[in-house]
Formats: structure tokens, sequence, C-alpha cells
């Protein structure tokens, strides 16, 4: 004898198209996480959309930067150049990372921030770190639809990257790249 099938239950997980897998786990993280905070709309705050932030307006956009980059080369032109500090203190204010946070994920000690922004001007190897996270924090928001989950996301132990923060593997390309590959798996529907 053949078992029944009830048609009002729900299709199991493996029929849903990837993306519809995607939206739920998005939807799971924020319910919870939003439930934890004690917001009473979940539901509603995680099927909304939202506008990204650039990494321009991340560093301040162009009342900070020199010039605004249009292109890679342009980047790596100002970069190489050294980014005004005054773009520490618009990532700061704009993702709530406090400074202690910023420095460590830069792998820069908070004393040599402090200086760099009496002086009004990051290196090229601080910029190039700068640029890096705020890339990361860019992505992070592009898959979560929200600063404030990206946010949570990389201040989060996450047991794929090793069971540290997202955050505090940004101080070097190859941890940066494994935020950004587990990024990519979430966006994708392979959980991370």
């Amino acid at each position: 004898m053949e078992p029944q099938l009830d048609e009002r239950a729900a299709p199991p997980l493996l029929w849903l198209p990837v993306r519809s897998l995607v939206n739920l786990a998005k939807m799971a993280y924020t319910e919870s996480h939003l439930a934890l905070v004690g917001s009473p709309m979940a539901s509603a705050t995680a099927q909304s959309a939202a506008s990204f932030v650039s990494l321009d307006d991340l560093l301040g956009g162009d009342r900070i930067l020199p010039h605004m980059p249009h292109s890679p080369l342009e980047w790596v032109s100002l970069i190489r150049r050294g980014i005004p500090s005054a773009a520490v203190d618009a990532l700061t204010r704009l993702t709530r990372i406090s400074q202690g946070e910023l420095a460590a994920s830069l792998g820069i000690p908070e004393r040599t921030l402090a200086r760099r922004k009496r002086e009004g001007k990051l290196n090229s190897e601080e910029s190039a770190k700068l640029v890096r996270l705020a890339r990361a924090i860019a992505r992070a928001e592009e898959v979560f639809e929200d600063l404030d989950r990206a946010i949570d996301w990389l201040r989060s132990v996450n047991p794929s990257l090793g069971g540290v923060t997202p955050l505090s593997l940004l101080d070097t390309d190859i941890g940066a790249e494994a935020l950004m590959d587990t990024l990519g798996r979430i966006e994708h529907g392979v959980f991370a």
C-alpha cells in the first residue's frame, strides 16, 4: 500500500528552486534575528526590498574622496595616492562599526588610525585594507538586502569560516576571499 500524500503539506525543500531556498534562508535569518531584538515586524521586514549602499557612499562619497572612481583602475590610482582619513569616520558612522572593531578588522593598530586621522590621509596599504572592508560590507548588504543584517552577519561567528566572525578575516586577502566565497554560496542557496 502506497502512502497518501497530503496536498496541503509543504513540499520538501529539495523540490524548491535554488532562488526560493535563498529567499527562505534570508527570511529565516531575518525573522530569527528580529525575534531576538523583539521586532513585531519580522515578516514584513524580511520581505521588503532595500536600496544598496555603494562603495563610494561607505567611504564618504564626493564630500570626502577627491574624485569618484568609475573603474577598477581609478580605484587603484586612488588607493596608491592614499584615501583621506575622513573615509574611516564615514564608514564607522554609516555602519556603526566601532573604531576598535574597524582597526582589528583592518589589522591596523588603533593608535596608527588615530595618527592617520591627524595626518589626514591613509597610506596605500591602509587604503587598500579600508577599500577591501568597504567592498565586503557592500557585498554582504547586497546578499542580505539590508545593511543592518549585513553588519550583524559580519559580526556573528560563522562555522563555515572556521568558527570566527567574517569581520575578523578581512585583515588578509585570503580571509577576504573566504568571506566573499561564503557570501556567494549564501546568495546561490548553498547554506554557509
